[in-house]
This record gives C-alpha cells, sequence and structure tokens, in this order.
C-alpha cells in the first residue's frame, strides 16, 4: 500500500511545459476519438476502440506502476517538468481515466448501435426469448460449464492468484447458514468461444463472460447469489533489468526469472462491469493488494479484443464499405528487385518508407548478402521481430554459409523479451555470434551493416531505419530505413558495433548521431546553428518529427530558439511535454499530432532553410531515455533526391487537416482547416507508391 508523501517546497513549473502522463493520455484520447469519428469506415473504428484499451492497459502496467513504487519511496519524487509529486501524477491519471472511460462507454454504445442496422448487434440475456435462454442454457451446459473452475474462498481454499487482464466472474454468496463467502470463476479460457453466436438470430452475438455470469446460480446451488460481477485486473510491469547484470549470472536465464516475477506483480488497477457493496469491494482490495481509488466501474466489456471477431464476421458478409480500402505495400521503383540489388545500392543510395513501400526490398538484400560470395559479414541489432522472422531466417542462412554474423538482440524490450529470448537461442545455434546489449544501456538503434571484400579492399553497405526489423509491423506503422554505400557512414558504423561488442559506446562520431554520448549535444549544437543564424539577420528553420518530446533540455533550447525568432514545426504523434503558440516563449513553435490509420513511427530531424538544410531519419525520439540512456542512431540522408522527397513527406504532415490536430497554447489538440478538400497524408503517401510502381512496372514493360 502507498506510504505517505512528506510535504516538499512547490517549485514553480515552467508556463511552456506539460506533465508526461497526461500529454500521453491525450495522445490515447485521439486514439479514442477515432473511435467515434464518423468519417472513419464503420468497422475501424471498432480497431480504434480496441487500441485505445490496450494501449491504455499498458500505460497502467508501465507508467502507473513506476509512479506507484515511487510512491514507496522515503522521499518525495518530483517530475522535472511540472514539479508534480508521484502521489499528485496518479490522482490525476485517475480522474482522467474515469473521464475518458465515460466518453469511452459513450463511443462505445454509439459504435455498437450504428453496427445494428449492418447486422451485427451484441446483446445481453435480458434482451433474449424463452426460447433463446433455454437454447443458450444448455450450450452453456455442454460447452463451458466442463470447462469452468468455481473457488470459493476459505481458509482451505484460499484466495486464488488473477492473472493480468484475465476476465473473472465474482460473486458474493450466502449459505443456508447465513454465512457470506466470495467465489472467483475464470472466464477466460481458449477451450470454449467467446463470441457466442445466438442460433436463432443471425449476425447476434453474446459474450462468453456475460453467460457464465448469469448461469452463476447454477454452479452454487447451495448458496444465494446476493451480488456479482465481472472482474479484470491490471498487474504492475515495472521490472527492474538493471539489477541483473552481474558477471557471474547467464543473463538469458536471468531476464527470464524477471519475466516471471512480473506475471505476479501486484495490481494497480481493479476494472468491475457491475456496482458491488462497500464491503465485497474492500475486502477484494484487500486480497488483490489494490487501493479503492484504483478500482473502476467500467459499461463496457472488460476486455475489448472481441471486436476483431466482429470485424471478420462483417468481413464475411461482404461488408466492404465498413473497412478501409484494401492498401498494400508497393515495391521501390528505385530498385529492380529481378536483378542484384548490391550493385545497384553501389550507384545510389535508396529511402524505403513503410507501409506505403515493401520491407521485402531490405529482405531480399539481406537475402543476396548471405549467398554473396563478396560478403564476408553480416552486424545487426534487434529490438522486435516478428513471429517467424524471415530477418532472423536470412541471419541464419548466412551464418550457415560461413559469413560471420553478430547479432546484438535487445532482451530489455519491453513484453518482447520471450520472443527475443527464443531467437537469440535460434541465432547461436546457427552459429551467430549473440550479444545481449550493454549494462545500463538499451540498444534501440535499428542498423546493419555489411562488408564485403573487394579488389579495393573492406566495401560497406549500411542500412540505417527508424523503425523494427518486423516485416508484420512495416505494414501498419509509418517508418523510413535508408540503404546507403557511403563508405564513411559505413565506418562510423562498424565503429558502432566495435563499441558494442567491447561492451562500450560510441565517444564521438561525424557523419552519425550516436546516442547516449553523440546525439543529444549535437542536436542542441545544431539548434544553436539557427539561433545564430537569427541573430545575423537570416532566415532559421527547424522541423521535427518525433513520437515523443520528453527531454527537458531539449524542450529548454527550443524554446531558446523561439524566443530568438527561429521559425520551428513538429509532428508530435504522442507525448509532447512543450506547450507552444504561448507568447513571449513558444510562439514559434507549431506542434502537430497525426493519429491515423497507420501508426507514425517515423523520426525525422531537419536543420536549416533549404540551401543549407541538414537532414536526418534516426531511431531517437526526443525522450531523456532515447538521447542519454539507450544506443539509438541517427544517419544523415546526403543525397539531394532523397532530402527533397523527405521534405515534402514533411511538409504534406504539417498539413494535414484531415488526421493532423494543432496543439494549442491551452495545451489542448484542435481540429484544423487548411486545405478546400481534407488532406491525409498518409492516403497521399500511399497513392504515390501506387502511382510509382505503376509506372515503374510500365516502364520495364516498354
Amino acid at each position: 500500500m502507498k506510504k505517505q508523501q512528506k510535504k516538499s517546497k512547490e517549485i514553480t513549473a515552467p508556463v511552456y511545459m506539460m506533465n508526461r502522463e497526461l500529454s500521453w493520455l491525450k495522445f490515447n484520447e485521439r486514439v479514442l476519438n477515432e473511435a467515434g469519428n464518423p468519417r472513419v469506415p464503420l468497422a475501424e473504428r471498432l480497431t480504434f476502440a480496441a487500441i485505445y484499451q490496450s494501449n491504455l492497459d499498458e500505460f497502467y502496467r508501465v507508467r502507473v506502476g513506476t509512479l506507484m513504487d515511487q510512491m514507496e519511496a522515503s522521499e518525495v519524487i518530483r517530475e522535472n517538468k511540472t514539479n508534480m509529486t508521484s502521489e499528485e501524477q496518479v490522482n490525476a491519471i485517475l480522474q482522467a481515466t474515469r473521464n475518458l472511460d465515460q466518453k469511452k462507454a459513450a463511443i462505445y454504445e454509439q459504435l455498437m448501435g450504428e453496427l445494428e442496422p449492418y447486422g451485427v448487434r451484441l446483446i445481453n440475456f435480458n434482451r433474449l426469448s424463452a426460447e433463446e435462454g433455454k437454447l443458450l442454457e444448455t450450450y452453456f451446459d455442454q460447452e463451458i460449464a466442463p470447462y469452468l473452475s468455481a473457488n470459493i474462498v476459505s481458509k482451505q481454499q484460499p484466495f486464488p492468484f488473477l492473472k493480468n487482464k484475465n476476465i473473472y466472474a465474482v460473486a458474493s454468496l450466502m449459505s443456508k447458514g447465513g454465512k457470506t463467502k466470495t467465489a472467483i470463476i475464470p472466464c477466460s479460457n481458449t477451450v470454449f468461444r467467446r463470441l457466442i453466436d445466438i442460433p436463432t438470430r443471425k449476425g447476434t452475438f453474446m459474450l462468453s463472460e456475460e453467460l457464465i455470469l448469469h448461469f452463476l446460480p447454477k454452479m452454487f446451488k447451495n448458496y444465494e447469489i446476493r451480488e456479482k460481477a465481472l472482474l479484470r485486473i491490471t498487474r504492475n510491469a515495472d521490472i527492474d533489468t538493471e539489477t541483473i547484470y552481474d558477471e557471474d549470472l547467464d543473463y538469458r536465464d536471468a531476464m527470464e526469472n524477471l519475466i516471471k516475477q512480473r506475471r505476479r506483480m501486484n495490481p494497480v488497477r481493479m476494472e468491475l462491469s457491475r456496482e458491488l457493496n462497500k464491503k465485497m469491494i474492500s475486502s477484494l482490495c484487500k486480497e488483490l493488494h489494490v487501493d479503492k481509488e484504483h478500482v473502476f466501474l467500467t459499461r463496457v466489456p472488460l476486455d475489448m479484443s472481441f471486436v476483431f471477431g466482429l470485424q471478420g464476421y462483417l468481413r464475411n458478409t461482404a461488408q466492404d464499405k465498413l473497412f478501409y480500402q484494401r492498401r498494400t505495400p508497393r515495391m521501390t521503383p528505385e530498385l529492380d528487385d529481378k536483378s542484384a540489388l548490391i550493385p545497384q545500392i553501389m550507384k545510389k543510395d535508396v529511402l524505403l518508407s513503410y507501409p506505403f513501400e515493401n520491407i521485402r526490398s531490405f529482405i531480399n538484400l539481406l537475402n543476396e548478402a548471405a549467398k554473396d560470395d563478396s560478403v564476408v559479414s553480416i552486424k545487426m541489432t534487434l529490438y522486435r521481430l516478428a513471429d517467424k522472422s524471415q530477418i532472423v531466417d536470412a541471419l541464419v542462412e548466412a551464418a550457415e554459409n560461413g559469413k560471420e554474423v553478430v547479432v546484438l538482440v535487445e532482451l530489455r524490450a519491453r513484453f518482447d523479451e520471450e520472443s527475443n529470448i527464443e531467437y537469440s537461442r535460434k541465432l547461436e545455434e546457427a552459429g551467430c555470434r549473440v550479444i545481449y546489449g550493454l549494462n545500463g544501456y538499451k540498444v534501440h538503434s535499428k542498423l546493419c551493416l555489411i562488408s564485403r571484400k573487394t579488389d579495393k579492399g573492406v566495401s560497406y553497405i549500411t542500412q540505417i531505419g527508424t523503425g523494427n526489423y518486423n516485416e508484420k509491423t512495416s505494414a501498419l506503422y509509418t517508418d523510413l530505413s535508408l540503404i546507403t554505400a557511403n563508405q564513411e557512414i559505413g565506418k562510423e558504423a562498424a565503429e558502432v558495433f566495435a563499441a558494442l561488442l567491447k561492451g562500450e559506446v560510441v565517444e564521438k562520431s561525424n557523419l552519425l548521431l550516436v546516442a547516449p554520448k553523440c546525439l543529444q549535444n549535437r542536436v542542441l549544437d545544431m539548434i544553436q546553428e539557427e539561433i545564430d543564424q537569427v541573430k545575423q539577420g537570416k532566415e532559421g528553420y527547424i522541423g521535427i518529427k518525433i513520437n515523443s518530446l520528453t527531454d527537458k533540455v531539449i524542450i529548454n533550447k527550443l524554446v531558446e530558439a523561439s524566443q530568438a525568432g527561429v521559425k520551428i514545426e513538429m509532428v508530435v504523434r504522442g507525448i509532447c511535454c512543450l506547450i507552444p503558440e504561448i507568447k513571449g516563449y513558444t510562439e514559434n513553435i507549431k506542434v502537430v499530432s497525426i493519429v491515423g490509420r497507420y501508426l507514425e513511427h517515423s523520426r525525422i530531424y531537419r536543420f536549416g532553410t533549404k540551401e543549407r538544410e541538414k537532414i536526418y531519419i534516426a531511431s531517437a525520439d526526443f525522450m531523456t531515455r532515447n538521447t542519454v540512456r539507450r544506443v539509438e542512431v541517427a544517419a544523415p540522408v546526403l543525397n539531394e533526391k532523397l532530402k527533397e522527397r523527405l521534405d515534402w513527406m514533411f511538409e504534406t504532415m504539417m498539413n494535414d487537416d484531415e488526421k493532423g490536430k494543432r496543439l494549442t497554447e491551452t495545451g489542448n489538440y484542435a481540429d484544423r482547416s487548411l486545405n478546400d478538400v481534407k488532406l491525409n497524408s498518409q492516403e497521399i503517401f500511399y497513392a504515390m507508391a501506387y502511382s510509382n510502381a505503376e509506372k515503374t512496372q510500365k516502364k520495364r514493360e516498354d
């Protein structure tokens, strides 16, 4: 339970700072808004409702979990933007969540109502006829009841362990002797379906947990059921991976043990589907070690993943108009995939833009390198991988073909730890050299180095990306991938790997920006250059596209640049601790957030006006954890054609008034009207990818 925090001296926070947790909740609200947006196809809105919930689950597991741990500290811990204590932040989060829950319930009700004319409905037992009730009772008796394990809490049967995010039926029972007992029944089960068809009504479904809750009396015939509800808990996932660095420990085994610990950590939230009396809630809170303030009553299903089943039904009934137009990544026109890729890349840099262009081009390059006699080594950093990863398959083949394959597998990639442990074993068994990261620094860079032996000596091909080597997410997230034969970039990439192999970080770099030592300071220097330009009476410009902005040092430098008169444009998807457009501080800063069909994930840094522009793509957001606590790599884009392309993409995103919301001086997000016809940047990029692919195909046919 939480300790009372000591009072500490209040510090006035800068007017242009926003708390990171509350900023993130505003981002997730924008996701929820898409679930209620009538301009989004109806079936797709269901996806946004499910994403909103899974986002919030993870937020409570990670961020609220961390804050709850901080509240146990003997000293008051304040965050460095708004000086809120951990307790103040948790209280603000809880209140914001309750407000968002109301909004979610209204949007959910609206969604389900709009689905009914299309032949899809979710119903409760009280909306069934007597005949339908009998049919479902038979179904319950035959298909569900045999697989349920009802538990009555007693001295002989202690309160059971409740799994994270699983659904349970909980009931207050009264015995014939007048004694009150608590019953717990797990409802999450892979044996029976969650979405149950109502046989008499096509397209009508009931959730299995509602059926279980209804028929609880059948399971407790010797008791009177006084109260009942569905229950779901969210457990803290904030495990401390830094504690496992010990020369005498096997790192991978220690990581596996930590993952097991996570499964049993205390809950940080409890959700109930119905009101329960105070005594019962107190009892549940005591058993589960949950503060009463962390109990939420929700009017929507506790787990929204069932909506994907509804979407499947709608697709099967040919309701295509309820979905987005089908889009598939196109092959880049920059490469002829029917010819050898290495010679093409030696001649020119290539920039892939996901999901509009296909990751297949990069996979083809890896497969070619695995077989190419001139290739002597492939080195890669791996953070999150797809199931049945083709990337790993290519690396395995390269090792089996006698190439040196060095792979850094980051075992601390949150919630991907188990997958990465398995992949590390597979790579080792194939003869790859596997390393697990650095003491004190996660390796989050997206870096691949192919080394070749040529007549002129060693020759490098380097790939630097903004997103993971993951075939699945490359079709869902917007990311950039630069493939270059620039030998200076290759040499610096080789230095990054040389440092990693020694358990060190790069101390200095020239072309690449390499965190933790050579990224934040270089970004600050480039901001200063724009300030100096303005002081000399010239124009200064900064354009930044990132997912999150929390680095206080960079924020303060951007404020200084704004005060000097530098024009600053930013596309920040999620957390933005800087409030723009405040007179005297940030009036020259414009911030736009895009929440659309695809998750915005690419990072672009632009410094200087067109004639002197420096432009980078990067794996790093402007968060302290990225800039000074992780190994990150940003690469300069030197090819003029590619620079122009990135400039166009950035400007298109800044002008997006369909999915792009403006962050105002109030700290809230507002709609924009900039174009006669609403501009959706993601749709424009896909249209361009389709057009380019068609032109290339026609050209090759001619």
